[in-house]
């Protein structure tokens, strides 16, 4: 039997800077010819994620994809096949009876390779020590630990919801985990409820940047709440536990036709979360934030008892709950409105140049009640990219873009191409696609993470596994990471009047000599009063603009007014380019101009505000209310305690 001889180590290499002189639209096919790729379908599930494949089907796929990349590395650089094999080998292949050898050799050639890149990057932290590596190539430990690992923990959570949802067990199961919470919580309070109570979820699952400190002295209550419970089209309502996320409600509410009014953008993205904390979409302008969307929440109080609220029923309770981060209560169900869906979102894409004429278009386009669907990018100062989007069943042949497609570019980079081109343009994208549009690249956060991420190369490999889970970043970032990331990142989205987004603009973009600046960036300045001072430079990019109209209703959050008032959403995400940076000072500056124009700062994000400002922003007449009503001084710590900086690890 012939010998295959052994297969350069450096073929592999030498594929990835070949390969990276394809072009955005075709990549090269076994004999070296520039072909266009072919779609994969993603296999319909109950909670599968948009942007790439997460089943089994979906791995097999993959390795086939990179066997087929390896043995093409292989013809590219050794020449002539025959170097490799036998004469008998290579006529059995001519003859079309080589196949026993695919893809199990090649397999466990991409194993074998893999194995060599683990083995070097084991040695490299030995050399320079875990915690360099994890700083400085983080990158490395992302791709070959954390996105192997997001697809299994993808397909755990997959699994488990098909049989759910085949079972059809979970609103048989619902009423007896319910009851398993009211006998914790009795339980506690047999105990003597001498500490405060919070949900046994581990903090670095939750969304937040940070993990909350009161999970180590506060008593756990396990709630075990993950699943869809009913659909009821007749009164167009879904009722869900407060574990189910954003993935979930699209794949099987787009299914059937239906869909949320307010679906916020990421697929972890959980109901609970989403009431106590907050959640808007670029539909908010018509809808409201998705507090406002919901009609009945179920909460286990500090006594054990469980109630209902509706805005009838109970409604200081229904009013008081959002924004309170679970500090009333457990929720253990919500009920919320379902809209008919469409097969289409057609999106139309406009660039802009000017402070003036963005806030203009924008706030033009907010108020036009026949645009479902309004979100702005800005690139930089004085450019950025209005897009308006309305649901329809019809699409023009040719300008469907399918945008959830893991090897598609990711969206803002590919919105930024209508600016760089300076042309409109509109496309059809699929509705599920659309509402996870950002999922993808976590909005543009996945560029610091992984610098090559959307490169046409690691898209078509491995952009199936990408992104990376938030909750498994945070597991692994290390105090040092932490530290950094506090002190060298921003992640904050600030809620202010649609009046003052100009306004608001300069504060990120600051005024220099009375002259807007011109590179990339946005600045946090100082108020005084009117005034807006110079302050740290904070190239993020881009800032995403999202209205919202805000109700008068009461709770924590509403105009200043008697009327309802159109609200806009300014999102900074990314590493600031520069060296000194300042997160508190700037922070604090930011959060004293939202104050100011009677704004707010969602809750996930860091708080630097002390105990008097929080509440100058916030109204807390009915929170305080409630509060004591319901006896929850002794049994939940207050909300500020468990957002502001120092609650947070």
């Amino acid at each position: 039997m012939a010998v295959q001889q052994p297969r350069p180590f450096g073929a592999l290499i030498g594929c990835f800077f070949q390969a990276a002189a394809c072009s955005d639209s075709h990549c090269l096919d076994m004999n070296g010819q520039r072909v266009k790729p072919r779609h994969l379908k993603s296999p319909r599930c109950p909670a599968p994620r948009a942007n790439g494949m997460r089943s089994g089907a979906g791995l097999v796929l993959a390795g086939v994809a990179a066997a087929g990349w390896v043995e093409w590395c292989e013809v590219r650089f050794s020449g002539v096949r025959g170097e490799r094999l036998s004469q008998e080998e290579a006529e059995r292949e001519r003859a079309g009876t080589a196949g026993d050898r695919f893809p199990f050799s090649y397999t466990m050639d991409v194993l074998l390779y893999f194995s060599c890149l683990l083995i070097l990057f084991l040695l490299w932290i030995r050399v320079k020590g875990l915690e360099y590596v994890l700083i400085h190539q983080r990158w490395i430990f992302v791709c070959l630990f954390l996105l192997p690992l997001s697809v299994v923990f993808d397909l755990y959570y997959y699994a488990r919801a098909w049989l759910v949802f085949k079972m059809c067990s979970a609103p048989k199961l619902h009423d007896s985990r319910v009851r398993d919470i009211q006998e914790q919580v009795r339980r506690w309070k047999g105990e003597g409820g001498n500490r405060f109570m919070c949900t046994g979820r581990p903090g670095w699952l939750t969304m937040s940047l940070g993990v909350g400190k009161y999970k180590s002295t506060c008593k756990n209550i396990m709630i075990n709440l993950m699943d869809i419970l009913e659909v009821d089209t007749k009164r167009q309502v879904v009722r869900v536990e407060p574990l189910v996320n954003m993935g979930q409600v699209t794949a099987l509410l787009n299914s059937i036709g239906w869909t949320l009014p307010v679906l916020p953008e990421l697929d972890d993205l959980t109901v609970g979360g989403l009431i106590m904390g907050t959640g808007i979409e670029s539909s908010s302008h018509n809808f409201g934030l998705f507090q406002h969307i919901c009609l009945a929440y179920e909460i286990v109080l500090a006594d054990g008892s469980l109630v209902r609220c509706t805005p009838t029923e109970n409604s200081d309770l229904f009013y008081a709950v959002p924004w309170s981060c679970g500090t009333l209560g457990f929720l253990v169900a919500a009920e919320i409105k379902i809209v008919p869906a469409k097969k289409y979102v057609k999106l139309r894409y406009t660039p802009v140049k000017g402070i003036e004429k963005i806030c203009e278009k924008f706030s033009r386009e907010s108020k036009n009640k026949d645009n479902y669907f309004v979100e702005g990018l800005v690139y930089s100062a004085d450019e950025a990219v209005i897009m308006t989007g309305a649901l329809t069943d019809d699409a023009v042949p040719g300008q469907v873009n399918k945008i959830g497609h893991y090897w598609k570019p990711w969206f803002f980079s590919h919105v930024e191409t209508y600016l760089k081109n300076n042309r409109e343009g509109t496309e059809y994208i699929p509705l599920r696609h659309y509402y996870h549009r950002h999922t993808k690249s976590i909005f543009w956060e996945l560029q610091d993470i992984i610098p090559f991420g959307n490169h046409l190369l690691f898209r078509y490999l491995f952009g199936w596994m990408v992104p990376p889970k938030i909750s498994l970043l945070k597991l692994t970032q290390g105090e040092t990471i932490r530290k950094l990331y506090e002190q060298h990142h921003v992640v904050q989205d600030m809620l202010v009047p649609m009046k003052c987004l100009e306004q608001a603009i300069n504060v990120f973009h600051d005024q220099i000599n009375g002259k807007i600046c011109l590179n990339k960036s946005f600045i946090v300045c100082g108020i005084d009063g009117n005034r807006v001072s110079s302050g740290n430079i904070v190239e993020v990019y881009p800032l995403w603009l999202c209205p919202f109209i805000l109700p008068s209703n009461p709770g924590m959050v509403h105009p200043k007014g008697n009327e309802a008032e159109l609200y806009v959403d300014l999102g900074a995400y990314g590493e600031p380019r520069t060296k000194h940076f300042n997160a508190k000072a700037s922070m604090r500056q930011l959060e004293t101009f939202v104050r100011d124009v009677h704004g707010f700062q969602m809750l996930y994000a860091d708080c630097y505000m002390t105990k008097e400002e929080f509440w100058e922003m916030f109204d807390g007449s009915l929170y305080w209310k409630l509060r004591e009503k319901l006896k929850c001084d002794n049994a939940f710590p207050e909300v500020y305690n468990k957002v502001c900086l120092a609650a947070r690890r």
